[in-house]
């Protein structure tokens, strides 16, 4: 039933069969409903929307991406923007708009809020993923606390990946989308070169 529905169903049949093609509007009508439906959809996600998902909101013949253009324009002059992060879209407030954020609602401090060695096991979890502990206490030099690893899970930043190879086959640390999202990345391809030592 999913396939039949996610493909086209003729609006003949029974039931409540929703209408992407919406034929009956005229075509500028129908551009903008069509506009509608993406930027609902996109407010009420808290993560990136993929173009797949999008397009099976509209008709066979409309293009996400002007219709996304179409929607970026029309807020030129808010404090919000439609952005492409992490493979998707989203609604995001803009850069010069944050202090204003944190001033009047202390927003984003405690989930963006990072202690060095955080942000330190973040980055080296982000470039030698997947990595285990062990891994991590050879670049630190130092065992990483357990604790410290689940304040990073419980903020979404990192997840489970696969078994080391290592004896006993410990768990292993990757990344995950909100990672990509936090750091306005579309990828890890995106993240910086690292500069080596110049003994390295």
């Amino acid at each position: 039933m999913t396939t039949a529905t996610r493909k086209r169903k003729p609006a003949d049949e029974g039931g409540a069969v929703f209408d992407r093609e919406l034929n009956d509007l005229p075509p500028e009508l129908r551009w903008r409903e069509w506009m509608g439906r993406i930027e609902a959809v996109l407010f009420a996600s808290a993560a990136p929307v993929g173009r797949e998902d999008l397009a099976r909101l509209v008709g066979q013949g409309a293009s996400v991406e002007m219709l996304i253009e179409d929607i970026q324009a029309e807020l030129g002059g808010r404090p919000y923007e439609l952005a492409q992060v992490a493979g998707g879209w989203m609604f995001r407030t803009r850069t010069r708009f944050a202090e204003a954020i944190k001033v009047a609602a202390d927003l984003g401090e405690q989930s963006l809020a990072f202690t060095e060695m955080e942000l330190g096991v973040l980055c080296a979890i982000a470039y030698h993923q997947p990595i285990d502990r062990a891994g991590l206490a050879e670049i630190f030099g130092k065992e990483v606390s357990r604790d410290l690893l689940a304040r990073l899970r419980t903020k979404d930043l990192i997840a489970s990946g696969p078994r080391s190879p290592r004896p006993g086959a410990p768990h292993t640390f990757v990344t995950t989308e909100t990672f990509l999202v936090t750091f306005d990345m579309q990828s890890l391809r995106d993240l910086p070169e690292l500069e080596l030592g110049a003994g390295e």
